[in-house]
């Protein structure tokens, strides 16, 4: 997921200062701890790998260096932990092993494990860089102790450095794969959330309408003979219940997939759902082809999801839809001239938004000041309608 509040770790620790703060402590124990860590990973990372090679002339050699290699992914692991707490530092955790049925080919993908292999590397070289960061950190404690926090500064960064560098995904492909897994937990989360919401309104709505439609009737069967007023009122009564329930199921639909936007696509079915926000809304679509239908739903829902939001929370005057392609993006912006001060974290729904864009390689960009205007900027990625 893309979201424009993303900055680099560096750039949100506060500067090196003469005073003692959270961030410098923090570094200073990180550094104090680097030398047990650092002497049991190291002694961890020879023990495994020298057994494991020297014993590789009998059947057990090589399973002892994969269960090493396994062991220092969970090493690994609490390293980036401890990073991620004391130092700041986001690292993305590299994916799994991928799960292979049988012995040699787990053999084969642990003994062959990029991540593993790296942490071992990490461990290795941490012994002598542990000596060095305990001495010097336990002499300025007491010498240097004016200047502490910027020596501190100095040595975590190169901390931050390895981290990264050698504990981060493999590659940019290590990355992707770990992003998409994240996505495909949002698709999963999203579709579950959406075939509730679809029970509900069923349950709630159309099938108790239709329930009682059906007792309705029933009694005036029971008075057609007896009472034939009394069961023509209830007919007609019934008969209201149904257009109800018709009317009730329509919506539903159109919450699912509006046959407008399948018809005759967005420019339309953004017209409608502008019709029913509260505020007046000016629609501007400019596309030369439709988009596949997935973007285009993606496309749809996100606006409507917007125009509620400013019909609910924004007090607005007016708003605007713009809808345009630029080159390999499908580009989608909603402004509104309300009282802005628009967050992702305010239940306003533009944080599920965002990690539905997110999902499908999208990007949601949101720009709203205290005292409005607010302007949201979305990008999907743009594929073309296979042609019938």
């Amino acid at each position: 997921m893309s979201v424009d509040t993303d900055t680099p770790d560096s750039d949100r620790l506060p500067p090196a200062r003469l005073s003692y703060g959270r961030h410098t402590w923090k570094e200073i124990s990180f550094l104090l701890a680097n030398l047990p860590i650092a002497l049991v990973g190291f002694v961890y990372a020879v023990a495994s790998v020298a057994i494991g090679v020297g014993l590789s002339v009998t059947v057990i050699g090589l399973p002892l260096l994969a269960l090493g290699l396994a062991g220092a992914r969970g090493m690994g692991r609490a390293e980036r932990a401890r990073a991620r707490g004391l130092l700041g530092v986001r690292v993305e955790e590299p994916s799994p092993l991928p799960r292979r049925h049988g012995f040699f080919p787990w053999l084969w993908a642990a003994l062959k494990d990029p991540v593993a292999w790296r942490t071992q590397l990490y461990m290795f070289i941490r012994l002598p860089w542990g000596i060095v960061t305990f001495t010097v950190i336990l002499v300025s404690l007491i010498v240097l102790w004016p200047v502490l926090p910027f020596i501190s500064r100095g040595l975590s960064n190169a901390d931050r450095a390895m981290v990264r560098g050698l504990l981060s995904p493999s590659d940019e492909l290590e990355r992707r794969i770990a992003e998409l897994e994240t996505d495909r937990g949002v698709v999963v989360d999203t579709a579950a959330a959406d075939l509730r919401r679809i029970e509900r309104d069923l349950h709630d709505g159309a099938q108790a309408r239709l329930v009682a439609l059906a007792m309705g009737l029933g009694l005036a069967k029971e008075k057609l003979l007896e009472d034939p007023e009394a069961a023509a009122a209830m007919v007609d009564e019934a008969h209201g219940e149904v257009k109800l329930a018709l009317q009730e199921l329509r919506d539903l639909a159109r919450g699912i997939h509006p046959a407008v936007l399948t018809d005759r696509g967005l420019n339309a079915a953004l017209s409608s759902i502008a019709a029913r926000c509260t505020v007046p809304v000016k629609v501007t679509v400019d596309l030369t082809e439709r988009p596949a239908e997935a973007i285009e739903g993606i496309a749809y829902f996100t606006v409507s999801e917007l125009l509620q939001n400013v019909s609910k929370h924004a007090q607005a005057r007016s708003a605007s839809v713009e809808v345009w392609r630029r080159e390999d993006r499908l580009l989608l912006q909603v402004r509104d001239d309300g009282r802005g001060g628009a967050r992702l974290d305010r239940g306003t729904g533009m944080a599920g938004l965002a990690e539905r864009l997110g999902a499908v390689d999208g990007l949601f960009v949101l720009d709203s000041p205290e005292g409005g205007p607010t302007t949201v900027t979305a990008e999907l990625p743009w594929r073309a309608r296979p042609t019938a």
